[in-house]
């Protein structure tokens, strides 16, 4: 099933998004936690991906692994991040040898060490990912391919490099006119944020579905630096508890938790057509945030 059809199921779409395992030690913690991601009734997984070369070949042996040992359709992430147009027609060709039908099409961040000096693409590459989705398109009926579906992703706080959320959602236009078929968020921790880019969006005359993106607090560190780095914003009530339990981890979670399932609440009451998960590879705190949603699911 392709995103524009998940998303039109009439009941919200619940989706996961884990990262390959660099090693033998992260392949087993994402082996054991995958049954329990499972038994929790997900739509789809998506699978992370850096530059192509080993990078690609394990994201694609991940999305296998999941659809193949657990029966549950799982979505290629592709970045712009080091390809060539020729390079990215070929992996395209290779997603969709493996009977993948739905790529998460973003430009991806500059490598570490060049991130001050802004995102350079490759000889022969692109520089953003509306020019991915083009391609993608393009590549899709030169080679006689099955359609994709096509996710790409928005900022409700607006993208660190643009210089206003109008730029910004200008940019997500492209994105979307050039073949994209529903949007997941960056990550947000006031629903506030996300209403007001949805609502842009709309004014901007963006119609497909907006799918809000969450990722649980599980260390107060951990979630300092990842919303710094991608310039979100974390809630004046919100930073006071992280301060209280600070290097806790088991208390940061149940902050984390506690503040998920008033997130994801709301969200659901307001309609959104799904919520998509970052479980950064780990399944305990998602047992529990989906056991204090009003969802029934089964697997």
């Amino acid at each position: 099933m392709r995103f524009k059809d998940i998303y039109r199921q009439g009941r919200p779409a619940i989706s996961f998004e884990v990262f390959p395992p660099r090693d033998d030690a992260a392949r087993e913690a994402l082996t054991r936690a995958l049954p329990s991601l499972v038994a929790l009734a997900p739509d789809f997984f998506t699978v992370t991906h850096g530059a192509l070369g080993s990078e690609r070949g394990r994201t694609i042996e991940t999305v296998d692994y999941i659809r193949r040992t657990f029966g549950v359709d799982a979505a290629c992430h592709l970045t712009c991040v080091g390809a060539s147009r020729a390079e990215l027609a070929d992996a395209i060709e290779a997603i969709a040898a493996e009977g993948i039908h739905n790529i998460v099409a973003l430009r991806g961040d500059a490598p570490k060490g060049e991130a001050a000096d802004g995102f350079k693409p490759a000889a022969d590459g692109f520089s953003n990912a509306n020019q991915l989705v083009e391609h993608i398109r393009l590549i899709q009926g030169e080679r006689g391919l099955e359609p994709f579906g096509i996710a790409v992703a928005g900022y409700p706080e607006k993208h660190p490099e643009a210089p206003t959320i109008q730029i910004d959602i200008a940019n997500l236009k492209r994105k979307v006119d050039a073949g994209a078929d529903a949007v997941i968020t960056q990550l947000f921790y006031d629903n506030a944020d996300f209403f007001r880019f949805v609502a842009a969006a709309r004014d901007a005359g963006i119609t497909v579905p907006i799918v809000p993106g969450l990722m649980p607090i599980t260390s107060t560190r951990q979630i300092r630096v990842i919303t710094e780095r991608c310039g979100s914003r974390i809630p004046e009530e919100l930073g006071r508890k992280m301060d209280e339990v600070g290097d806790d981890a088991g208390r940061a979670m149940e902050v984390g938790i506690e503040h998920t399932i008033a997130q994801a609440t709301e969200l659901l009451a307001r309609g959104v057509p799904g919520i998509h998960f970052y479980v950064m590879n780990r399944s305990v705190h998602m047992e529990r945030i989906m056991g204090g949603l009003s969802l029934k699911r089964s697997r």
